[in-house]
């Protein structure tokens, strides 16, 4: 029985089938929980492995599994072993010993001269091939046709002891003998020299390791070669027929397509290769692999392709949007792909992808503890896209900083800055900032404050005032609202007025255009209007009480102002 004694934020005392593995420990939290989680499953695996039944030693528990394990202890010329997984209860057990291991050979042979005996389509169940329309405890090994006739080898299900195995039938074994006699080198062999033909690697003679590195280089040339006149052929009517069609992405998806008709010729051509049937399990397993992924990458373009697509069909409003989802959410289909690629290709092999999946499934807590901070992240970026603070190409502040939104990861943002350089801000963080989005601005504030000399008039304040309100209202870029002009303070050195009114632009440069235009109007208006505009007057003393050269005493007892500094002050 397994159970936990106590739990509290000091100490953790656990019982597993009675043993007490407790002592008292200080935890955090999060170690706590991923503590729990391994001890469940470990618990689990205890109650797994105290439960399992008896397995076979030899592997022969499924119909594949007992032809791999024959064909292995073949390969390493241990045919005494391989005679084990052969029912030899039709031999005398005094012959069994002699007649075992040349018997596995001659099956050796038989299967590894055979081009379409594959170990996969054996079935991976214990119970068989339940389809086959044969008796429940028999699956078909291999189908030999000699002489116009055909002849079917098969497994049979025997119990040995507690134990419930595949071994080759016992009417199998009897064939084994005659069909070996007839099984002799092929007919490209008997044309080839001797050491081509008795040289061997794995299993498999010289001369097919040799054609099949030379089919390998002549399906990637001839593939070159017709992708080459395929996108020649389509590029004219790519650009007449679909405006909006990219053609680079035409280039894109002829990689992938030459991958898969490079993979489907070779494994037709297989057929006239002799290999052994270990080697064309490998085989067959890589080229599953290369035609999964040549297949996810080719459905990876064609999610390129169809985004561009909508893209196109967008407005400038829609487009601004979709650079931020659409690049996220296209990662995201990718990666779907990637994983169920993957999933197929474990399948292929002959994994069962049903106890992957729980696996994941259970393993998921211990993954959750260990990745807080990338889901917390993912989670950050997801709320970054629906929530749309900012986008793509936005202008913001951030964090004290100001930047251009380059990027929405699924992990982090990044932003460039005015000095050119990237900021990268983990989606958890980026998610909870204040955001000031400068991209989202109608139209820009215009507030310059001018100060003008103390030692004008009332009138002509008013002169100015009327002067400026006049060039605000006329000018076609601004709103000026209702007040535009704002005699604001009497100050100590000047007399300030405000401007406050909007350039009806969301440009930044075009507004900088207006500004510069306004406030060289401004200028040109003070020198009109005999108006300056007011400086800091700085003032120096002398106070050393020295009388410096070419001075009297009583010069030095009045202050000397220095000359004021003529720097206009426009706010």
């Amino acid at each position: 029985m397994n159970r936990f004694r106590h739990l509290d934020d000091a100490k953790l005392i656990v019982t597993v089938n009675g043993l007490n593995l407790g002592t008292s420990f200080m935890l955090s939290k999060a170690l706590r929980l991923s503590l729990i989680a391994v001890l469940l499953l470990s618990c689990g695996a205890i109650n797994a492995w105290s439960a399992e039944p008896p397995s076979d030693e030899l592997k022969r528990t499924t119909p594949r599994s007992a032809i791999y394990g024959f064909l292995e202890a073949c390969h390493q010329q241990q045919f005494v072993l391989a005679s084990r997984y052969l029912d030899l209860r039709g031999i005398r057990s005094s012959e069994r010993l002699a007649k075992g291991p040349e018997l596995a050979k001659q099956l050796q042979n038989l299967l590894d001269s055979n081009p379409r005996f594959e170990v996969q389509r054996l079935s991976d169940r214990p119970e068989g091939n339940m389809e086959d329309r044969l008796r429940p405890d028999r699956d078909v090994l291999l189908t030999v046709a000699a002489d116009g006739s055909t002849t079917t080898l098969d497994l049979q299900r025997v119990t040995q002891g507690d134990l419930q195995v595949w071994l080759v039938s016992e009417q199998s074994v009897a064939l084994i003998p005659s069909l070996s006699a007839l099984a002799g080198e092929s007919a490209i062999e008997k044309r080839l020299p001797a050491f081509l033909v008795q040289t061997r690697f794995l299993g498999t003679p010289l001369w097919a390791w040799l054609a099949m590195v030379l089919l390998a280089l002549v399906l990637a040339a001839l593939s070159r070669l017709l992708s080459r006149l395929v996108i020649r052929l389509v590029r004219p009517f790519a650009k007449r027929y679909a405006s909006t069609f990219h053609v680079h992405r035409l280039e894109t998806l002829v990689e992938p397509l030459r991958l898969l008709v490079s993979v489907v010729a070779f494994r037709a051509l297989l057929e006239f290769i002799s290999t052994s049937a270990l080697l064309r399990d490998y085989i067959l397993k890589a080229l599953a692999l290369l035609f999964t992924f040549g297949v996810a990458a080719l459905v990876m373009r064609i999610v390129d392709l169809i985004s561009d697509q909508i893209l196109s069909r967008m407005n400038s409003r829609e487009r601004a949007l979709s650079y931020s989802v659409l690049p996220l959410g296209v990662r995201f289909v990718k990666i779907c792909i990637f994983i169920i690629a993957i999933l197929l290709v474990l399948s292929a092999w002959g994994y069962n992808t049903n106890t992957i999946l729980a696996g994941l499934g259970v393993g998921g807590l211990a993954v959750a503890l260990a990745a807080q901070k990338t889901i917390e992240n993912l989670f950050g970026g997801i709320s970054v896209i629906t929530d749309r603070p900012v986008l793509v190409g936005d202008l913001c502040q951030f964090g004290g900083q100001i930047g251009t939104v380059e990027d929405i990861g699924l992990r982090s943002t990044r932003i460039r800055t005015n000095d050119r350089t990237v900021v990268t801000v983990p989606n958890s963080s980026f998610s909870t900032m204040t955001l000031e989005n400068y991209s989202r601005r109608d139209r820009l504030w215009f507030h310059p404050t001018l100060q003008l000399r103390r030692d004008i008039t009332s009138s002509q304040v008013r002169e100015m005032m009327d002067a400026l309100d006049k060039i605000l209202r006329e000018h076609p870029m601004i709103d000026v609202g209702g007040m535009p002009v704002r005699f604001t303070k009497i100050g100590d050195q000047s007399l300030q007025l405000e401007i406050f009114a909007y350039v009806q632009t969301a440009d930044g440069d075009e507004f900088l255009k207006v500004q510069n235009e306004l406030l060289l109007r401004f200028l040109d208006l003070s020198a009109e209007r005999g108006i300056g505009f007011a400086v800091p007057l700085l003032e120096s003393y002398n106070i050393t009480g020295q009388n410096p050269p070419g001075r009297t005493a009583d010069s030095d007892s009045r202050p000397a102002a220095s000359l004021p500094e003529e720097r206009p002050t426009l706010g």
